[in-house]
Parts: structure tokens; sequence; C-alpha cells
């Protein structure tokens, strides 16, 4: 739970927090963690305790993206965790990213998303698809935070169907030709470099790296968002934009490749969620003890109890979900249908647990006292993105049935 302290500030008066969060670990889920797990768990919470829950609030009422918070999070490693050090990423286990973004998600799903896309959407591509000069020119730049990047993939009239993409580039000889546009991308307005997903010729996928600056590439900001509000989001359009030919990823191509970043994007999120989950939890544990009504705390009623026992039963098992999860992406045997499966699940219940945490805070929910109503809203683009909710339905029910009812 954050309390409230109103401050002065170059004559704007500003909500700033105190950040007394505590962990739910019913089951004892630490004793699974190493000590080094740990470690970079309470780093990375510390950091989330000074560089965004005092501000958070602010940040997400004014529609404003901190972009000096880029170079902090390179500073601490939360971009491209599991790139190898050679490359300026931390050499990190799966369950370290994942406890990472679950800290970050805490704060923040729009910080988190920032994150996540630096790591998972554009350094692993550039990891395992480029070259080793790309991987040379991009990633240690991409990991400190000296540069920002963003992942093209969704587009004004494919979604779901990421398949029936319309950008299209041609071979001009020195250079390709590349004009299409791509929508609801996260980082894009203030993106150095854009790892974009286009059709050659004969229709096949590829990905290329776009820098800002070359000519006929814009990135219109998307206005009027109700979530992730401390988030940019916008638009990638390529009008005749010129791409040097190393800037292809030479090693992979087809859908398959964009599908791969998915997979890691989504793990990040199945565990990013439950940080907003726990961090509802908490706020309306306390608030329960402290508010009185009819003499007493309302946490001696019934059905407040029932909210956080069911509250903290849901985070308890998705906990358990993430751990073996990060388990077999370690050991390289998890599936995309089982990433699929956590990202439907885990952002379902934090969905839930800040709907029902706000409840317990009555009116007081609504406000920017407490962080409900932000993860809420924050969540509706969660359950959205990297996948629908129904379409993660889908994908888990082809692989039960052997039936696509998709296609």
């Amino acid at each position: 739970m954050s309390v409230a302290v109103e401050t002065q500030n170059s004559d704007v008066k500003r909500k700033h927090f105190v950040d007394d969060f505590e962990s739910p670990d019913f089951y004892h889920i630490d004793d699974l963690l190493t000590d080094e797990h740990k470690l970079i768990r309470e780093s990375t919470r510390d950091f989330v305790k000074k560089e965004i829950t005092p501000y958070i609030e602010d940040w997400a009422e004014n529609n404003h993206f901190p972009g000096e918070i880029v170079r902090k999070f390179g500073e601490m490693g939360c971009f491209g965790p599991t790139v190898p050090i050679e490359y300026g990423g931390g050499g990190l286990d799966y369950i370290s990213y994942g406890l990472i973004m679950q800290e970050i998600e805490r704060g923040d799903s729009g910080m988190r998303s920032t994150a996540s896309v630096q790591g998972s959407l554009v350094m692993f591509p550039i990891y395992a698809f480029g070259s080793e000069e790309q991987k040379q020119k991009y990633l240690p730049r991409l990991s400190s935070g000296e540069i920002l990047g963003c992942f093209g993939l969704t587009e004004p009239n494919h979604g779901s169907n990421p398949a029936g993409m319309e950008t299209r580039f041609e071979d001009r000889g020195d250079h390709y030709l590349l004009n299409g546009a791509k929508m609801w991308i996260s980082n894009s307005p203030q993106a150095d470099i854009a790892v974009v997903w286009a059709k050659n010729e004969e229709g096949r996928i590829h990905g290329l790296i776009v820098e800002r600056g070359m000519e006929g590439f814009t990135t219109p900001e998307t206005h009027g968002k109700w979530s992730l509000r401390a988030s940019c989001t916008g638009e990638l359009v390529f009008s005749d934009v010129k791409v040097p030919k190393e800037n292809l990823f030479p090693d992979k191509n087809g859908l398959g490749a964009p599908m791969m970043c998915l997979d890691k994007a989504r793990y990040g999120i199945a565990w990013g969620v439950v940080g907003a989950a726990m961090d509802c939890y908490e706020s309306a544990r306390k608030y329960s003890l402290e508010r009185i009504q009819f003499d007493k705390p309302i946490a001696s009623f019934q059905l407040v109890q029932k909210k956080l026992a069911e509250m903290l039963t849901e985070i308890t098992k998705a906990q358990l979900l993430n751990w073996k999860l990060g388990k077999m992406m370690d050991e390289g045997k998890a599936t995309t249908q089982q990433i699929s499966l956590a990202k439907r699940n885990n952002v379902e219940v934090a969905l839930n647990i800040a709907r029902e945490a706000r409840q317990i805070h009555g009116g007081m929910g609504i406000t920017g006292e407490y962080p409900m109503m932000r993860h809420m809203m924050n969540l509706e683009s969660v359950v959205t993105y990297e996948g629908t909710h129904d379409i993660h339905l889908l994908i888990l029910g082809a692989d039960i049935t052997g039936i696509p009812a998709f296609k």
C-alpha cells in the first residue's frame, strides 16, 4: 500500500508516496529461489520503490512517459537480462527475468511494458536472428538504455491475425524500399530503432531494423488512452523508407520468427501481472485492517475475509505456475501453448484481484490515493496485447483438440 503525502514542487502540487509494500509468499516459494534470485528481486524492488512508485500516480494522471527512466532501467540491468553478457545483457536465467518483470509491474504495467518490449521484442530478435554486426551495433546500446527500441507487428487491419499483414518491402538493388503502417506500438514515439516485420515480394515475412531519421519513417503518438498512461504508445508509418540491406535479419524468416518473440514477451507478462495483483492485494489487506465501520475494522467481516482469502489463493497459484514455467524456460522445454496458458490465466487473475481490491477500498478505491484503478485500467490493455484473452483460449483449445478454431 502507498500512503499519499502532498508536497510542493515548482509551484505544482504533486502526490508522492511512501511505498511500504510487503510481498505475500503463503507457500514459501522463496525456498525455491536461489540467493541470486532473491538478490535480483530485492534490488529491483528497491529500485521500483525509489524510482517509480513515488511518482507513478502523477505520471499516469498527466499521461506522462518519463524518458529518464530508460537510462535508469539500463543501469539496473532491466533490459535484456537473459541476453549474454558479451552483448551487454545480464546473462541471467528466466526466473530472474520473471522476477524483474514482477517487481517492475508491481510499480506499473506501463513501466513493465517499456522494459519488456526492449528486452523480449527488440533485443531478443536481434540476438536470435541478427547478424554479428547487428548484435554488436545495437545490443549494448539497447541494454544500457542509451537507445530505446520498439516492435512493429500489429497493423490497423491485422491484430490477432498477423499473417495478414500488409506492410511490404521491395528489393531495389542497394537497399529495400519499405511501405506500410503499424499501430498500438509501445515505445514508438520515443524509440530510436524499430524491429519491423514485413512481407517481401514473394509474401514471406522478414524482420528489418528501421532507425529513426530514415526518410519517410514517422512515429505518430496515440492520444486519449485511459490505460498505460505512463507508457508512450504510437504508430509506425513507412512511406518509401530506404532500409539498408544490412538491416535485414539474416537468420530467420516466416511468421514463426515474430511469434518466438511474442513467447518471450508473454512469459514476462505472466510474471509481471502477478506483481500488479500483489500490489492490489496488499493495499486491500492493509486498508481492511485500518478502515473502521460499525466500530470495528472491516477486516473482521466475513465477506472481506472471503475476498482476501480468494486473492491470496489465486496469487499463490500464479506464483507456482510462474516458477514451474520459468524452470521449463531455463531447460528449453516450455511450449508456446504452456506460455499462452500462463499469460491468459495470470492476467485474468490480476484483473479480478484489482476489481475485488477496489471494492474493499470502497469509494477511496477510485482515487489516486490507492493503486487499484490504475492497475485495473492498465490490465485492460495487458489482457488484450500479446494475444487477447480469447485468442489464448483458442491457442490452448487447438492444442487440446488438434483443431485450430481461428483458421
